[in-house]
């Protein structure tokens, strides 16, 4: 390998890291954002995985998916999970070493036959890993254990990231990881699993490949109505090889990220798969609504369609069940004009129209209320306030990471709901405890959220959650990332505290606060506390970081020693 990757990647590095960010750790969120691209995560779920740190047991990401979703707690609805569902695991190992290391798997396949061993008690493994490992193990368990009679398919992918060369891994590494693989099988049975090496070069290729948001639709037949509406008819090769990137992997940033809701082997979904693989004499788009996709500009040239900014905002459904059909294909070029599809194209940047057009073309498909949050008056609200003041609600999923602004004032929905509750709410256990549910319900969500509140207390929650962060990260070595992070959302609530001298602070005192004056000291002293108070909470009880951080006794002991100059 040439050394110029090496110089090429600390240049990106450099360029990409923001201030109160150690190099190893950027390298570790940077190597997830990589291998982790074609899920489009965003800043804070990316965070989300990080376990490395002290007793991490060799794994820096732990990354578990269901159905394609990132899951971040225990309490899903298995109730609501269909037959067959897929569930990935994705292990991380990165380091900025300039080789790959054998030690490396010994590590992993120790920790693997504790935390997959389904015998072992995970509380007598907390002895072992820190709680981050746990957590996340124990939330594995749980869906696989959970989801055992609707047969799962599970596939395990380790990654060992370095700056080093592919080209040059020592067969004794190969082979340390090959017996990774072979007792990861045994002891997750039927599971597929794969170790794959990630270098300087692989990086770089991943940094390089951008999300398009230009693409070209060819069609059979087409009507318009001015400039801004077009109906299509495409083959479904076509159709294909539009939603697909190079790898032929589904683009799954094309499918507004609040209505993406796959519904796996239900009924309509079995008869769409039935369609597509009889031999029939109608064509698809006889017995389909097709699909509706929106787009900011499009110009058509021949048979050819070009689209801007491209989101499919319903025919999830149909989409994926097309992909799945046509993957699992060997020759395309005989699957060519036999079916075809109907794609409806609507053309504006109006940002209130698309909302009422992704809200109106999904009430007849069974996506949650939740799932449909970014559309509410309010989230758009927020975001104008927001942008006022330089900073940016991602109300829209990644929508300001993908256009490059600066990830230190970008905040998501989830963010702010989890922020607000803990600060505005005073329960920063139920923040940490519920890191996506905490808004599923109406009434949560409205309590959260509410118009009558005034808005100027969303945004200056927002800058004090960054900035409690911002010098978390910074912190000296005498507290653990695990303890850091499980705490966070009761360090802001005490620095509100502290920097209003008011346990009862009210909204208009989250208001009228100056941010610039809540400094090193306040927080540090926050911190201090905090984690000290939880170390000897934890003596008195039985339990771990996560579970206490998670529940109300531990703010109950705390407040009454908050003592306000």
């Amino acid at each position: 390998m040439s050394d110029n990757d090496i110089i090429l990647l600390n240049t990106i590095l450099g360029q990409q890291k923001t201030g109160g960010v150690s190099q190893s750790d950027f390298f570790e969120f940077f190597t997830f954002e990589q291998l982790l691209k074609n899920f489009d995560l965003s800043n804070d779920e990316i965070k989300s995985g990080k376990t490395g740190g002290g007793d991490d047991g060799g794994i820096d990401g732990f990354f578990i998916f269901l159905n394609d979703n990132l899951i971040l707690e225990k309490e899903i609805n298995k109730d609501e999970i269909k037959k067959n569902p897929t569930i990935d695991l994705f292990i991380v190992q990165a380091t900025e070493s300039k080789s790959f290391n054998e030690e490396v798997f010994d590590k992993l396949s120790d920790t693997i036959s504790s935390i997959f061993d389904l015998t072992k008690d995970m509380e007598q493994l907390k002895n072992f890993y820190n709680v981050s490992v746990i957590e996340k193990a124990g939330i594995f368990r749980d869906i696989y254990t959970g989801l055992a009679s609707k047969y799962p398919k599970i596939n395990v992918s380790f990654f060992h990231a370095t700056k080093g060369s592919t080209a040059g891994i020592h067969l004794k590494v190969k082979n340390k990881a090959k017996k990774l693989e072979d007792k990861t099988k045994k002891l997750l049975g039927g599971s597929n699993v794969e170790v794959k090496f990630f270098g300087a070069r692989e990086l770089l290729e991943s940094f390089r490949t951008e999300k398009t948001y230009t693409l070209q639709l060819e069609f059979t037949e087409s009507f318009s109505k001015g400039e801004n509406d077009y109906a299509v008819l495409c083959d479904l090769v076509n159709y294909y090889n539009f939603v697909t990137d190079d790898l032929k992997n589904l683009r799954k940033y094309i499918f507004e990220s609040n209505v993406r809701d796959y519904q796996g082997e239900v009924e309509v979904n079995k008869d769409i798969k039935k369609t597509l693989e009889s031999e029939r004499k109608t064509d698809f788009w006889w017995l389909n609504n097709g699909i509706t996709l929106i787009a900011k500009k499009a110009s058509a040239a021949g048979k050819t369609i070009t689209l801007d900014d491209v989101q499919i905002v319903n025919g999830l459904q149909t989409t994926r069940c097309i992909y799945d059909y046509l993957h699992a294909k060997k020759d395309l070029s005989k699957e060519k004009n036999k079916n075809s599809l109907l794609v409806k194209i609507i053309i504006t940047d109006d940002l209130a129209v698309r909302d009422n057009i992704i809200k109106a073309t999904n009430f007849q498909t069974r996506i949650p209320d939740t799932q449909l949050r970014a559309t509410d008056v309010m989230q758009r609200d927020l975001e104008d306030f927001f942008k006022k003041d330089g900073w940016y609600y991602d109300r829209r999923k990644n929508y300001y990471k993908n256009i490059g602004k600066p990830t230190d004032k970008i905040v998501g929905i989830p963010y702010l709901a989890q922020s607000i509750t803990a600060i505005l709410l005073k329960e920063p256990h139920i923040a940490r405890g519920r890191p996506t549910s905490i808004i599923k319900k109406d009434d949560d969500y409205k309590k959260v959220f509410n118009p009558s509140v005034d808005i100027r207390v969303y945004l200056n929650i927002a800058k004090v959650m960054k900035k409690v962060e911002d010098y978390l990260r910074g912190r000296d070595k005498k507290f653990t990332v695990p303890e850091k992070t499980n705490f966070r959302f009761h360090i802001a609530m005490i620095t509100i505290m502290y920097a209003t001298k008011k346990k009862d602070y009210q909204i208009k005192d989250i208001i009228d606060l100056n941010i610039k004056k809540i400094n090193k000291k306040i927080i540090n002293n926050t911190i201090k506390f905090v984690l000290d108070s939880s170390s000897n909470f934890l003596k008195s009880q039985n339990g771990t970081l996560d579970s206490i951080a998670k529940s109300r006794p531990f703010v109950d002991y705390i407040l009454p020693m908050v003592k306000l100059k």
